[in-house]
């Protein structure tokens, strides 16, 4: 058992100068904030996660969904998934978001882990959970067990010689879809980040996720005013059909307008180290006819860049297949 201090905080400033002020006494000893746990306290489990402190925001009150001035939405971060899932706004405007958080985990998880869990959760991928095999996200310059091993879950796009692991949120793949914002509170003050670009890619540092520096706090995340001619769907392709985690899936937001592609937004989970946004998918579609050819074209395109593993090959026909359903679905092309 590994030993640790554990704070409740009452306010967000609270919060953050803790975690600053234990950081520093400790000469960077990991600090972690703590909501509803369901991936860190696994983690902490299994030897992969051991911090030296909790700060626990439970009573911070950043719970609420509402409307922002703009007409766009405001999600505090610890709004549980299940409740995130369910509201009305959400389930009417924002539908890929609504169908990512319903494909996820399971409805008892759903209750209790939060949007900023959600958003920050770590990679499933096994060698990373197993302290006794080498994972450079684990442990910098141990090596990667999965580029030579059992691969087949793991990415095919954005990987690197250090890392192959995937991002497993299926939310987050809907909020790169959405140009969903982050905002951040930490000990430098505040900022806002565009989930594009919140998380990192692999790189030479697979150990670093995140743009989030010690500190920091995600107190809420805002989407932006809805198209209302447009149409958001989201689509998950799993080896079973609950409490399992994407092979390929798609979140596509379109508006279609005299037969041709009018707006278009694409993300894909399931095939990339973090949640893959198709920008040249999308400057190809917009302005194109609304057809199966163009379709499969785009989704041709959308794997391009594909660098496949030993044993997740198959991952870029399905890739192919899953935008390509996704985008039927929300074109009417395709109900089922």
């Amino acid at each position: 058992m590994e030993r640790f201090q554990y704070t409740r905080a009452r306010t967000v400033s609270e919060a953050i100068g803790i975690a600053a002020h234990s950081s520093t006494a400790q000469q960077g000893a990991p600090v972690r904030y703590v909501a509803g746990g369901t991936t860190l306290v696994d983690l902490m489990k299994l030897g992969v996660e051991r911090p030296t402190h909790l700060v626990d925001i439970n009573k911070l009150g950043m719970n609420a969904i509402e409307r922002t001035k703009e007409g766009g939405l405001r999600i505090g971060a610890l709004v549980r998934n299940a409740a995130l899932a369910h509201d009305p706004t959400v389930v009417r405007d924002y539908r890929a978001l609504s169908e990512a958080l319903l494909s996820g985990a399971s409805a008892q998880l759903r209750n209790v882990a939060t949007t900023s869990g959600n958003l920050l959760q770590r990679t499933r991928c096994m060698y990373f959970r197993n302290t006794a095999m080498a994972c450079n996200k684990r442990e910098p310059g141990s090596g990667c067990s999965a580029i030579n091993g059992d691969n087949r879950t793991l990415a095919i796009l954005g990987t690197s010689p250090h890392c192959i692991a995937t991002n497993p949120s299926d939310m987050n793949v809907a909020l790169v879809a959405l140009d969903a914002t982050i905002h951040v509170q930490g000990p430098k003050g505040t900022r806002t980040i565009p989930m594009q670009a919140f998380h990192l890619l692999p790189g030479d540092t697979p150990d670093r996720e995140t743009v989030l520096e010690p500190g920091d706090l995600v107190t809420h995340i805002t989407l932006p005013p809805p198209n209302a001619r447009a149409t958001s769907r989201y689509l998950k392709l799993r080896d079973r059909a609950s409490y399992e985690f994407a092979l390929a899936s798609a979140a596509v937001v379109v508006e279609v307008a005299g037969g041709q592609f009018h707006y278009v937004r694409l993300a894909m989970g399931g095939v990339g180290t973090k949640p893959w946004r198709m920008s040249a998918v999308e400057e190809r579609l917009t302005g194109a006819a609304v057809d199966d050819a163009t379709i499969r074209d785009a989704a041709q395109l959308a794997v391009r860049d594909a660098k496949p593993q030993s044993e997740n090959g198959f991952k870029v026909e399905l890739a192919q297949r899953c935008l390509a359903h996704a985008l039927r679905l929300a074109t009417g092309l395709a109900s089922i």
